[in-house]
């Protein structure tokens, strides 16, 4: 059992819901406690039924083990039990049933927030989040020039946190929790704050940690990320384990699900629409060449990827933007709204439709996730951008006249293209009688 870093068992996590106390009068308790007795009495089995169901398990059942230098993958969708699951590693709260095991010293980025004092500065901060890893000062001194390096907040070092943006508090917080040698690093869809460069920069962290031999589990809804970082793959649904393996066997299991990614999604509160005063994301769909929503696409098709934004503000020359991945995390392509129409021109106020023709017989066999986003070039600013927003999945019906031509077997690669091949013979040998065909020129694929 050395080699086990994380141990879980039947771990559960129950929470009561729609109960809520309020403030009481010193009146009010006294009172309370003289009449309590008589309630009890008059309390009716009814009553006591329904105070039982007054509850909801966020974790239940849930066992696994994580071997020491592993990075594994937790997913699922909204509600799933993802968070509560890390803080119950994390020791931030007890479990109801069950246990979890850590064996190793634990360095934790659950969110915002979590593990700094609002009082102190970023500089105490960062000591005070070394000690309590069991670090030394002098430990803590040969680290801290790089972390504040990484975290980029150099003027801002000796400023309490509580005047820090979320992007700040964000950037010290992985710094700190990803420079200070933790055996074990838990992360919770630190991805979600900072800018592209950042996020960059903590998924190349994450991977040198990986590397390092130390365990790190990250939870995170972008499957490209999770595909890039993660050899092994937590699947939680209604807080219960519903596959634990190889990455790309749970994402492609996930979006497969109800639980998952889908060929279209829409956000209908305008609160909560991605973007800022400028532009705002309504919807991103998969389309095939017939206009309707399309989640598997024959390989040989067109796919469409169509946006829906609203533009509040005039004046501003908005570009949309996509780009697609794979399930292991590698970016096939990125693009921007080209059209003639509406190249460096501001569109004017009102609700627009932006769709990408992606052309057939170019995209591999599998599933590909699609970000959706709106900028400005000149000069460069993104107003939103929303990974994996959409999912689809190729595929090859193996009629002969795909590029996979007669083959039966795997075909690696990000893409699949149709290319044109063109044979001739250069050394012709003599043959009496014999009639040659100098030139043969075929499609990729294509029968004879």
């Amino acid at each position: 059992m050395s080699d086990i870093a994380i141990r879980v068992e039947k771990l559960g996590k129950r929470y009561s819901i729609g109960r809520r106390i309020g403030y009481q009068t010193f009146r009010e308790s006294v009172t309370d406690t003289l009449l309590a007795p008589f309630r009890l009495l008059r309390r009716t089995r009814r009553d006591e039924r329904r105070a039982e169901d007054e509850h909801i398990w966020a974790v239940k059942d849930v066992s696994f083990e994580i071997p020491r230098g592993e990075v594994v993958g937790v997913i699922g969708r909204n509600g799933a039990g993802k968070s509560t699951l890390l803080k119950l590693l994390s020791r931030i709260t007890e479990p109801t049933e069950g246990f979890g095991e850590i064996r190793g010293r634990v360095g934790s980025l659950l969110e915002v927030g979590t593990g700094f004092s609002n009082e102190l500065t970023g500089r105490e901060n960062t000591y005070l989040n070394g000690a309590i890893l069991g670090m030394r000062k002098a430990e803590i001194a040969r680290k801290f020039d790089e972390i504040v390096a990484f975290a980029e907040i150099e003027k801002f070092l000796d400023t309490p946190v509580k005047h820090y943006s979320s992007g700040m508090y964000m950037r010290l917080a992985f710094a700190v929790a990803a420079h200070l040698e933790p055996e074990i690093l838990i992360v919770d869809e630190v991805l979600a704050v900072g800018d592209a460069a950042f996020q960059k920069k903590c998924l190349n962290k994450m991977q040198d940690v990986g590397r390092a031999g130390r365990t790190v589990i990250f939870v995170s809804h972008s499957m490209p990320a999770i595909a890039r970082l993660c050899p092994k793959t937590l699947l939680l649904d209604a807080g219960k384990v519903v596959r634990f393996g190889a990455t790309h066997d749970v994402v492609s299991n996930y979006l497969r699900s109800d639980t998952g990614s889908c060929a279209a999604r829409q956000w209908v509160d305008a609160p909560r629409q991605p973007g800022n005063e400028i532009v705002t994301l309504r919807s991103v769909r998969i389309r095939g060449v017939a206009g309707e929503t399309r989640e598997t696409i024959d390989v040989r098709d067109p796919v469409g990827i169509e946006m829906e934004y609203e533009v509040w503000k005039p004046g501003y020359a908005l570009v949309p933007n996509f780009n697609v991945h794979d399930d292991q995390g590698v970016c096939l392509f990125t693009v921007h709204d080209l059209d003639p129409a509406w190249h460096r021109r501001p569109k004017p106020p009102g609700i627009y439709s932006t769709t990408a023709w992606v052309p057939g017989d170019l995209l591999a066999e599998g599933t590909h996730f699609v970000g959706a986003g709106v900028s400005t070039m000149i000069p460069l600013y993104t107003h939103f951008y929303e990974s994996d927003a959409v999912a689809f999945h190729v595929v090859d019906g193996c009629q002969g006249d795909s590029a996979r031509g007669d083959f039966n077997g795997d075909m690696p690669g990000i893409v699949r293209p149709l290319l044109e091949w063109s044979t001739r013979i250069i050394d012709e040998p003599i043959v009496a009688s014999a009639q040659v065909v100098t030139e043969h020129s075929v499609a990729a694929g294509a029968c004879e």
